[in-house]
Parts: structure tokens; C-alpha cells; sequence
């Protein structure tokens, strides 16, 4: 991690900050008396809506039966939270290394919202998995393959963030809605889309500014790496969806030959591309992804 140049803030930016910000104070709730969390959720029901399930589109799908089917949308649900506790944990490092770093002035102070909300959020996520899976599923995160220069750098943490957090929103805004699902379920996707909206709107506009530097100060050919490394956490981050140890805990025979069978079926790319078409679509626009080609990893 190093210094970077100021940013290029823009009337706009300034703008989204403070509209932000007020909203942040605004909707303030305390989580730990928002959830009514009851004492078990109930087995023999769908815990995530079956579109979101990584066997859809598949012929497993039919194959499992009702019963492996719910087994598995529980698993699933749980791979799901844990994923976001990684997810947040490892972003909450990044983002409080950087809170003070010279070159982030402008946006410290909605940096104090952010980390707060976040915190939070791993908290329920944490209690959920707790409470309902016994477990938090492990995770290995992706590290970088080079070392970027600090342009290079701070743009990546942010633009992976970024994909991370609309990745997560797609599913969010999914279930929230979804009415054959208990209401803890709906209410904490709901609670989380509500404030990862925020998130959202904040880091498409940082992460535009940050590219913009970045472009600024490194090669053409870097910009190719950078792309290409980007690209690669797109695809790391949809194969955690399939895991094995979920498949197991659903009670399938062989989870491992499952997931590799997953992994390789082309009736799941539609669907993964509906998960994250608007982060995908963000990239494009911007230029930082020149197609929507991604890599077998």
C-alpha cells in the first residue's frame, strides 16, 4: 500500500458525498434490535429462491428431489452469509488502512460510514450463520499476482469491492422479494440492499475517479494486466459460489465431482451473467473491461 496522488474530485463527487453522507445519518437503525431473530429457522423449506441456487438450469436440479433441494437451499444460504463476513472483513482492512492515507481526504469522512455500516453488516450476516448453520464456511481469498504500482493499487481495492458488493446485491435484491421465503430471511437481504444502495452509488463514482488517475500514470500494456487480473476476480468470485463442503452438508454422495460438474455446465452461464450484468455493464462503460470476454480459471 502506498501514497497515491491527490484524487481528481469532481463538482459531482463532491455532491454524491454529501447526499450520501446525509442519508447514512438519516437511516441510521441499530442491528442489534432490528432482527427479530427466532429461535430456529424451519427445515424442509427453501431458505434461498431456487433461481439463486447453483444447481439451477442444470439437470441436477430435477435429478436432486424436493427434500436435497431444500437441504441444499440452506447450505447454500449459509455459503452465501459466509461469503459476505469474508468479503466484508477482508474490505474493512483495506478501507481503514486507507481512511487517513493522503490521497483519500475527500472521501475520509464518508469512509467513517462506511466502515460502521459494514461492521454491522458482518455482525448479521455472522449471527446468522451461527445461529442457523452452527458454522461460518471458510473462505481463501484471491490475492494480487503482481506488484502494482500505488494508482494501480488503490484502484484495484476499490474496484473489487465495488463488484463484490453488486455481486452480493443481486442476490439481496432477490430474495428480499421473494415471498416463499421466511421473513428473517427477506428482512435481513432487504436491510442490507437498503444500505449497500448507498455503497454502491458511492463506489461507482469512486472507483471512476481512481481509474481515471490510474490511467493517467501507467502503460497501456499495464492497463491490459490490470484488466486481465480484474477479469479473473470476477470468475474467482462466482466459483465460491460452488462449494463443496455445501454440497455435503446437503447430504450429496460425491460434492466434490458435483461442483466440478457445475463449474463446467454452460446452462449455469446464463444465469451467472444475470448475477453480475450491472457490475459487468459498469465496467464496460467505463472502460475498464475493453470486452466481456472472461476467463476459464
Amino acid at each position: 500500500m502506498g501514497i497515491a496522488a491527490p484524487l481528481p474530485v469532481t463538482d459531482r463527487f463532491l455532491e454524491v458525498l454529501e447526499r450520501l453522507s446525509s442519508r447514512s445519518i438519516e437511516e441510521y437503525y441499530n442491528p442489534y434490535q432490528q432482527f427479530d431473530w427466532p429461535e430456529k429457522l424451519e427445515e424442509g423449506q427453501l431458505w434461498m429462491t431456487p433461481e439463486l441456487l447453483t444447481v439451477y438450469g442444470t439437470p441436477f436440479y430435477e435429478e436432486l428431489g424436493e427434500e436435497t433441494i431444500h437441504r441444499l437451499s440452506k447450505w447454500e444460504s449459509i455459503n452465501f452469509y459466509s461469503l459476505n463476513v469474508h468479503g466484508i472483513r477482508e474490505l474493512l482492512i483495506e478501507v481503514v488502512g486507507r481512511i487517513h492515507m493522503p490521497g483519500f481526504e475527500v472521501p475520509s469522512d464518508f469512509f467513517h460510514h462506511f466502515i460502521g455500516e459494514e461492521n454491522e453488516h458482518m455482525w448479521f450476516f455472522a449471527e446468522f450463520c451461527r445461529r442457523y448453520g452452527d458454522k461460518i464456511y471458510g473462505s481463501t481469498a484471491m490475492r494480487a499476482d503482481s506488484a502494482w504500482e500505488p494508482e494501480v493499487d488503490n484502484f484495484l481495492v476499490f474496484a473489487r469491492i465495488l463488484f463484490f458488493e453488486e455481486l452480493v446485491d443481486h442476490y439481496n435484491m432477490r430474495m428480499a422479494q421473494d415471498e416463499s421465503l421466511c421473513h428473517t430471511i427477506r428482512e435481513v437481504n432487504r436491510i442490507h440492499h437498503q444500505d449497500e444502495s448507498r455503497h454502491i452509488a458511492f463506489g461507482r463514482e469512486l472507483v471512476s475517479l481512481l481509474f481515471k488517475r490510474m490511467k493517467d500514470t501507467v502503460s497501456a500494456q499495464r492497463l491490459a494486466e490490470v484488466e486481465a487480473y480484474l477479469k479473473r476476480y470476477v470468475v474467482y468470485s462466482v466459483n465460491s459460489l460452488y462449494n463443496p463442503h455445501v454440497y455435503r452438508d446437503a447430504g450429496i454422495a460425491d460434492p466434490l465431482a458435483l461442483r466440478n460438474a457445475l463449474v463446467a455446465d454452460e446452462g449455469r452461464r446464463p444465469y451467472e451473467r444475470k448475477a453480475i450484468r450491472k457490475p459487468l455493464g459498469f465496467f464496460l462503460k467505463t472502460g475498464i473491461f475493453t470486452d466481456d470476454v472472461l476467463p476459464v480459471v
